[in-house]
């Protein structure tokens, strides 16, 4: 049943952002409600025909629903039973919208470790001065992106300007378009690259194969002067097995992200590891006007294709989850 209504909630949608969507819809024959966040669109979207939001919570109390629209990228919390009250809805995602904000994130902090910016600021901290701390560089640096979707391509594109030894791409397939890495490899042979790796980049999506992707063995497997940065998934990688590592001086240095609890406990022993850069899941914040701008167009690109009854680009599989 179609009820031509849109149901869309961001808080960092600007007047700009709903002028755009509003006006497509129209186009088409569709109203659009507008709401600050998603939990305040819940009480509305009973009759409602498409929901554009980050959260899962509305799709549970839209019974009329036939396209949820994520304007996150991961969808794991999409996948758990009884998310959907319309069983038969298209969940689409935002793949496509985060690459610039999130590469830019894996510059900064592949930087912040390896010019020891964890030390440093213990010296300045103490208002003492200190300049003889050995600092290492990208250039030259063997760099390894498990994960070459929009997000690894991105970081590989503006890795590459910082002239590394190697740009290895690591993926399901192997295979690549074009020449953004130096060797693309299958995640089968993910164990050759690890020995040859100085900066290792995790940009996963939640799935069956990726959970614990990166353990203890895999960890034991990189050198001991080994960066690790993860922004895909807080799952990807053994937590305990990262902390004992960073513990044992095992790893150079690390760059969490993501977590397998979000927000992080108070009382994880990640807080007090070592060498470990913790951000509380913000580089792919929605606060970058760039990336707002094109969840908006990805959305209005599938939202043609949905009134024209082609299928969504970016709809996902939810036995696969991606």
């Amino acid at each position: 049943m179609r009820t031509h209504k849109i149901v869309a909630a961001l808080p960092t949608f600007t007047e700009a952002h709903r002028r755009r969507i509003t006006e497509a819809a129209a186009a088409r024959g569709y109203t659009v409600e507008w709401y600050p966040d998603a939990l305040a669109a819940v009480p509305h979207v009973a009759d409602a025909e498409i929901i554009l939001t980050n959260l899962p919570d509305p799709a549970r109390h839209a019974p009329l629903l036939r396209w949820f629209c994520t304007s996150n990228a991961g969808v794991d919390v999409f996948l758990r039973e009884g998310v959907f009250a319309s069983p038969d809805a298209v969940l689409t995602n935002s793949h496509g919208a985060y690459g610039v904000t999130i590469s830019e994130h894996i510059v900064m902090t592949a930087l912040f470790l390896m010019r020891r910016m964890l030390d440093y600021r213990q010296v300045t901290d103490r208002r003492g001065w200190r300049r003889d701390l050995p600092i290492r560089a990208i250039k030259g640096s063997r760099v390894t992106l498990l994960g070459t979707g929009d997000i690894g391509s991105e970081a590989a594109r503006r890795l590459r300007a910082f002239e590394p030894a190697s740009l290895t791409g690591v993926s399901r397939s192997g295979r690549q378009a074009g020449t953004l890495f130096d060797r693309m490899l299958p995640v089968e042979r993910l164990d050759e690259a690890l020995p040859e790796t100085d900066l290792l980049i995790l940009s996963l999506p939640e799935t069956l194969d990726t959970v614990r992707l990166v353990d203890a063995r895999r960890l034991a497997l990189l050198p001991e002067t080994a960066f690790l940065i993860n922004v895909g998934r807080g799952t990807s990688i053994d937590q305990q097995a990262l902390a004992d590592a960073l513990a044992a001086g095992r790893l150079a240095g690390a760059a969490l992200d993501v977590f397998e609890e979000e927000p992080l406990p108070p009382d994880d022993p990640l807080w007090d590891c070592p060498r470990l850069l913790i951000t509380p899941h913000v580089a792919g914040n929605t606060t970058l006007p760039y990336t707002v701008d094109r969840i908006v167009s990805l959305f209005l690109e599938d939202f043609e294709n949905y009134c024209e009854g082609r299928p969504l680009v970016r709809a996902i599989d939810r036995q696969k989850g991606y």
